[in-house]
């Protein structure tokens, strides 16, 4: 890292450290969020807040019924964080905190090819129907990124022209299975596909086609460390927050 760079990160973090507070005494966070391209994003933007704040963080990823059937165990959790529709489920459920969830990252779906190989055009909606059509194969997940796959898919009328040569990739990234020579075409968000080696990404599904994932964030409705937890939402809307977003695939609300 040069001296301006540097500098540059140690200005950064100053600043958030002024937005986020650290008089108060530290606090221990206790956060669940949904996996999907949380891991990534929370570990790298969460030493920063530690850092800046001189909180601490205690984080664990997975998905919404197991975190709602734990909460009425009783279990201690401050901060939830979830794609809008999972985050209703925690409204509904009575999960969070009475205030509205703030959105705190979006997210775009992508198409990505195994490493060297050569990228279709996907440019428009009738150019990634003939890349579709043309690959041997096509991967895509059971998440968010995947359920609106399959709706695309439709639309394009590729439905039937899809199924024998469709591969649904659980337990793993879709780049995975693209880099292992699974798949010919890998469709996941792009914060997902990014941090994958052996795989290029080819870019975001054209158009209409596209659907923004709003990512959000709340208190738990029973947060021993609310304003702790509100400080972590509020980090994430700094600008050394947002340049980690933007380098790992997102973007700001």
């Amino acid at each position: 890292m040069s001296k301006w760079s540097k500098l540059f990160a140690c200005a950064a973090i100053a600043c958030a450290s002024a937005l986020v507070g650290n008089a108060a005494p530290a606090a221990e966070i206790r956060v669940i969020a949904t996996a999907g391209p949380m891991p990534t994003l929370m570990g790298a933007l969460t030493p920063l807040f530690e850092h800046a704040s001189g909180n601490k963080v205690t984080i664990k990823f997975q998905g919404v019924p197991q975190t709602l059937g734990e909460l009425k165990d009783g279990a201690a959790v401050d901060l939830l964080i979830a794609d809008a529709e999972q985050m209703e489920s925690f409204a509904k459920a009575g999960a969070v905190a009475a205030s509205a969830p703030t959105k705190i990252m979006l997210s775009r779906v992508g198409v990505a090819v195994k490493q060297g190989a050569p990228k279709p055009d996907i440019s428009s909606s009738e150019a990634l129907k003939a890349a579709l059509t043309s690959a041997k194969t096509v991967a895509y997940s059971q998440g968010a990124s995947g359920q609106h796959f399959v709706t695309v898919i439709a639309r394009l009328g590729l439905t039937d022209t899809l199924k024998a040569k469709t591969i649904i990739v659980q337990g793993k990234p879709v780049g995975a299975a693209v880099a292992a020579g699974e798949a010919e075409i890998g469709i996941q968000q792009v914060a997902e596909l990014m941090p994958v080696p052996g795989i290029d990404l080819v870019g975001p599904l054209p158009g209409d086609l596209q659907k923004i994932i709003v990512y959000e964030a709340a208190p738990a409705a029973k947060a021993k460390e609310a304003e702790a937890a509100n400080a972590l939402i509020k980090f994430i809307s700094t600008d050394a927050a947002i340049a980690v977003l933007k380098q790992k695939g997102m973007t700001p609300p």
